[in-house]
């Protein structure tokens, strides 16, 4: 793994930049022999502390779409959850509309992410997102009906 430093950061933005970092890292492996290492598994663990297997799974379930609306070229994720149920995710806010995320991620503060937007970072790294497009206003009704 490479080094990099986050000094003269707030805890918030070293977190972001962490993350950032780590993805930049799961891509770079995803592509060059196309598994996540034990290494890279490791610090996704350490660092995520959350439900990186469930995440995983919805990976290799290719549960996650990537929803780009035209010709805005907004964009949010779609997560069919183990359950079925299909959450809206918005990486920019690391947001999610499932329990978990109330719950876990909000209330608690015992997770940085859900494990549908950690499904969704994991897919934009590794560039294995579905794809999806709908006209701006179908995506602002999508946005309306968030939780």
């Amino acid at each position: 793994m490479r080094k990099w430093t986050t000094e003269n950061m707030t805890d918030g933005d070293k977190t972001e930049a962490i993350v950032s970092h780590l993805m930049k890292e799961v891509s770079r492996v995803y592509a060059e022999t196309g598994t996540l290492t034990d290494d890279v598994l490791s610090a996704l663990s350490f660092v995520l502390q959350g439900p990186l297997q469930q995440a995983l799974e919805l990976v290799d379930r290719r549960s996650v779409t990537r929803v780009e609306a035209a010709p805005s070229g907004r964009k949010a994720y779609k997560v069919t959850g183990s359950t079925g149920l299909p959450y809206t995710c918005l990486t920019s806010s690391l947001y999610c509309g499932c329990p978990a995320y109330k719950f876990t991620v909000l209330k608690k503060a015992e997770a940085l992410m859900c494990k549908h937007v950690m499904a969704v970072k994991l897919c934009e790294a590794m560039d294995t997102c579905k794809h999806e497009e709908i006209t701006d206003q179908q995506m602002a009704d999508m946005l309306a009906n968030l939780d």
